[in-house]
């Protein structure tokens, strides 16, 4: 079992920038894909950023170029960088983790979570 805590949200203007943090513990999770999605009422989870155990990264269309995912380590904190962040990037984000490697895209099957963090972004 992968007990994962995110922190770090927040409230910014547009244009701005905010880190996430996600803490990991539990056996054997540094193998596993690590990931980053977010969520807003009435919609669909929807994946933003996936780092798989080799530093290879996955972003969405919506925010390559302006978020970065990164990793203390093998076993230390996943980093969520949002920069030139927009009001359609308001959400509780949530840090996931899945034991699917090679196939870390696979963005439905992420079976780990953590309680989510809120991101507001004001005009």
């Amino acid at each position: 079992q992968v007990h994962l805590v995110e922190s770090g949200g927040g409230s910014v203007q547009t244009g701005g920038s905010l880190r996430l943090s996600c803490t990991a513990s539990g056996p054997d999770y540094g193998g596993y894909c690590m990931g980053w999605f977010r969520q807003t009422p009435g919609k669909e989870r929807e994946g933003v950023a996936i780092r798989d155990p080799f530093r290879r990264t996955y972003y969405s269309d919506s925010v390559k170029g302006r978020f970065t995912i990164s990793r203390s380590g093998d076993m230390g904190p996943v980093y969520l960088q949002m920069d030139s962040l927009k009001p359609e990037d308001t959400a509780v984000y949530y840090c996931a983790a899945a034991d699917l490697y090679p196939d870390c895209d696979r963005w439905h099957e992420y079976n780990y979570w953590g309680q989510g963090t809120q991101v507001t972004v004001s005009p």
